[in-house]
């Protein structure tokens, strides 16, 4: 079984992709994550990108097109519909874990608020995928 090893980050918050980033270098050298700020731009690219990410780190709070609306087309999308989307974001609202479950999220995490427990969250996040079968690979 292939390792996940392409990671797509969308995030607005450029300290959250920078933090994202140095975990990833820490803990996955071998792993690439292309980072998003805009959930459109990161649908255009996802949807002309000649290879799928394994994996897809998606915030809810965003300006323009919310986390939820960007999972609703990813979900809608016969081509990106099994790329597992994994929400990262810092509500741990009921509702919101609710919608993203009813939307069809993979996984829902609410991000540590230090680095170092950041680092175990992604750490945790990465053995997870590594294990898991993967549909669309």
């Amino acid at each position: 079984m292939p390792v996940p090893h392409h990671f797509v980050l969308i995030d607005d918050s450029v300290t959250d992709q920078w933090l994202a980033r140095e975990a990833f270098e820490q803990l996955c050298p071998d792993c690439t994550l292309r980072c998003f700020d805009r959930g459109a731009v990161a649908l255009d690219w996802l949807r002309s990108a000649p290879e799928r990410p394994d994996v897809i780190l998606l915030d809810i709070n965003m300006p323009g097109m919310s986390g939820f609306e960007v999972l609703e087309q990813l979900k809608a999308d016969p081509e990106l519909t099994l790329i597992p989307v994994v929400m990262l974001s810092t509500s741990g609202d009921r509702g919101d874990v609710s919608r993203a479950y009813t939307l069809h999220a993979s996984s829902y995490l609410v991000k540590a608020p230090g680095f170092g427990d950041f680092l175990k969250q992604i750490d945790a996040c990465l053995d997870y995928w590594r294990a898991a079968q993967l549909a669309h690979t």
